[in-house]
């Protein structure tokens, strides 16, 4: 089997962390086995265990699950609205609110939210960090030829939510927001097990959805929320065709790792250097969402 660390470096503190998911031995067995590929991801990547498992978290019964979640993983429950005790299922925990102070927008390129990210200048670079299975193409990504020549030559961003970080993702910047479009597809998991086996099978046959944000001085940004693994539903929460500002709500994930995809006109945003250098060295950073990604 192949091993493999899952490391970050914590933006705040520079430091090298080593995360431990949840179900961490699964997932190796799932994605670096040859019998968990062949005979159990093929059930595991389905709609109807995710969906079943998302109605199981949304049971008023699944409150006993919260406590030993919040300690197990660390969760700051200061940052939320509300204590543990007044929520109704693990999944009004799970895609809690956190206090309006909880996290500033800061000037600049914001990040959509709390997660692990790696950043490409080039979208050509993803082919020699992720070397492993078919090519990556954004018209397979997107199931639109035009839109993806348009964005051939963009960056493109990648933010990992484990299911220990903040849920709801808000918008990178100013701007009026397009309908999503939906694609239907797999739920396999977005771990870095799952990653470093195939990237594209996971972003190309993933149930994603997309908009594009229109703004006044930066182009067009492609937001995609992409599901996972026993991720519920994706829930936008946000008016199509509205002005919206930097750091609204967009929507949120129900029980479940995640991610969020932004494709950004290069020459109009740059991604900070740091990110960057990160991705470069093959490691993900830790950023918090609308703190500043880019100029």
């Amino acid at each position: 089997m192949v091993t493999m660390q899952i490391q970050f470096i914590d933006r705040k503190s520079g430091k090298k962390i080593t995360e431990t998911p949840p179900g961490e031995g699964f997932l190796k067995f799932l994605y670096h086995n040859p019998f968990g590929k062949m005979a159990i991801l093929p059930i595991a990547k389905r709609k109807f265990l995710s969906a079943w498992y998302g109605k199981k978290m949304d049971n008023p019964s699944s409150i006993n699950k919260i406590e030993g979640f919040v300690k197990e993983l660390g969760i700051n429950m200061d940052e939320a609205e509300k204590s543990i005790k007044d929520y109704t299922s693990f999944n009004d925990f799970f895609y809690r609110k956190l206090k309006p102070t909880a996290r500033p927008i800061e000037d600049g390129f914001a990040s959509p939210g709390d997660g692990k990210m790696l950043a490409f200048k080039n979208i050509a670079d993803i082919h020699n960090f992720f070397v492993k299975g078919r090519k990556f193409t954004l018209k397979e990504f997107l199931g639109n030829g035009e839109l993806a020549e348009k964005h051939k030559n963009s960056s493109l961003i990648i933010l990992r939510l484990a299911p220990n970080d903040y849920h709801r993702y808000h918008f990178p910047y100013n701007g009026t927001p397009s309908k999503m479009t939906k694609i239907k597809g797999d739920y396999f998991s977005v771990s870095p097990y799952a990653l470093a086996s195939n990237f594209t099978k996971v972003f190309c046959e993933n149930k994603r959805e997309y908009c594009t944000l229109t703004t006044k001085d930066k182009g067009d940004i492609v937001i995609a929320p992409v599901g996972a693994t026993m991720v519920g539903s994706i829930i936008e929460t946000f008016k199509p065709n509205l002005e919206i500002k930097k750091g609204d709500e967009m929507g949120y994930f129900a029980f479940g790792g995640s991610t969020i995809v932004l494709l950004i006109d290069k020459d109009k945003i740059s991604i900070d250097q740091d990110i960057l250098d990160n991705t470069k060295n093959r490691i993900e950073t830790f950023v918090k969402m609308g703190e500043k990604i880019g100029e």
